[in-house]
């Protein structure tokens, strides 16, 4: 941040680069999440669930529905304006007033560098599991055979 005035702040905002936009929709993460990812905040992705944290809708959790980096603005599911006609229409909301409490974990590319395992993985691991517990059942039934055998 080189200029501390709002006017050029908000003008960075609005006139800057797409991939420079994308860092200003991060958002701090649930204490849980920090420890199992070693990160403070992340990017926000439709899917992850959230909890908003100021506003008028504080304390209010729900889904990530659709992220306008244009605007830098998120809408989050049954967070809803009635218009004059009655028909309903979401909020925009601002990344930085929201806590992220669960992360979709379906795309790889988002977890390559942070260490967090997305859910194919967790499916591959499963199985050797099951397989190392099967190991050490027949090493147990081995060592029971041996010392009846010996006495």
């Amino acid at each position: 941040m080189k200029t501390k005035k709002p006017s050029k702040q908000r003008k960075r905002l609005y006139k800057g680069k797409m991939h420079e936009r994308k860092n200003v929709l991060t958002s701090h993460l649930s204490k849980e999440l920090r420890k199992e990812t070693g990160k403070r905040s992340m990017i926000i992705r439709t899917g992850d669930k959230i909890k908003i944290m100021r506003g008028t809708h504080k304390k209010k959790e729900g889904k990530i529905v659709k992220v306008d980096h244009k605007k830098a603005k998120v809408f989050i599911d049954k967070i809803t304006r009635k218009k004059a006609d009655g028909t309903e229409k979401l909020i925009p909301i601002k990344a930085s007033n929201l806590l992220i409490t669960e992360i979709e974990r379906k795309d790889e590319k988002r977890f390559k560098r942070t260490g967090i395992k997305a859910k194919k993985e967790e499916t591959k691991t499963e199985p050797k599991k099951e397989i190392k517990k099967t190991e050490e059942i027949k090493k147990e039934v081995k060592e029971k055979t041996e010392a009846k055998e010996g006495k």
